[in-house]
């Protein structure tokens, strides 16, 4: 089965480019899967189910969120009425939504999505993602319930995506980071058989600060003072992620390759 997972989308024009590549490389690659990271897709804050619409419509299967999953309001209620859009696992048991689901290709191939947020850096009232991800991928046996498996870590730190990715090897097909932006070069399969990448980029304007117009965070960092709120970059985007093989028998990767499309990082 060959998967796609894009990065985080940022903005107008992160959603252009993937309405734009998407559904070329769906038939380029004869994709059965795309998961899209779309926690920044309005505006950098959010989604708002229009927006989700767009993403859908490109060629999206299923939409990860992250800890800007409830920027939107309307994005409560989204996750409910729509269980392609699925927020991190280790939010409260309150919250709503769901962090995991499995869905059903056209080809009867069955692919289990989760993401899970991680602590370092970030918000500490967050579950533990070690246990949220164990009790997520007990029904659910690679190989035996699912076909493929995959594995979004919205994390800061790139020392807490690795230790997951170790911890989850041999159980899942794929185990990719989201939330910092910027596309990692790490890509590999871990001896049990899981393909991994500490961060697969976004999809956004590479030209600005993750994503957004240079002058707010850089006049932040040299400052210290927050004096606007940051707005997305309007140059051209890439579209930025990872395509996963897998063997049909075991679930487990064969082969993984980057994807870089379009906008400042196509050459790279």
């Amino acid at each position: 089965m060959r998967l796609l997972y894009l990065g985080d989308v940022v903005g107008r024009s992160g959603r252009r480019a993937v309405g734009e590549h998407l559904p070329r490389l769906r038939k380029e690659k004869d994709l059965h899967f795309v998961v899209v990271n779309a926690e920044n897709a309005t505006n950098g804050r959010g989604l708002t189910m229009a927006h989700a619409g767009e993403l859908f419509r490109a060629g999206a299967n299923c939409l990860t969120l992250g800890d800007h999953a409830f920027d939107q309001r309307e994005m409560v209620r989204g996750v409910e009425t729509d269980r392609r859009i699925l927020r991190p696992l280790n939010y409260g048991k309150t919250v709503p939504g769901h962090g995991a689901a499995t869905f059903e290709t056209p080809a009867g191939h069955r692919v289990y999505v989760a993401q899970v947020l991680g602590r370092v850096f970030m918000r500490p009232n967050f579950d533990d993602p070690f246990s949220a991800i164990d009790t997520a991928l007990k029904p659910v046996p690679l190989g035996v319930r699912a076909d493929a498996i995959i594995v979004d870590v919205h994390a800061e730190a790139t020392s807490e995506k690795n230790a997951l990715g170790w911890y989850l090897d041999g159980r899942v097909s794929l185990v990719v980071g989201s939330h910092t932006h910027i596309p990692t070069a790490d890509g590999r399969i871990l001896p049990g058989g899981t393909a991994y990448l500490t961060d697969a980029g976004m999809c956004g304007a590479y030209d600005g600060v993750i994503g957004f117009d240079r002058e707010v965070p850089i006049g932040q960092f040299r400052t210290g003072m927050k004096t606007s709120a940051a707005t997305p970059a309007k140059g051209p985007a890439t579209v930025s992620g990872i395509l996963v093989e897998t063997d049909d028998a075991t679930g487990l990767a064969k082969s993984l390759e980057p994807v870089r499309i379009g906008g400042a990082l196509a050459s790279c």
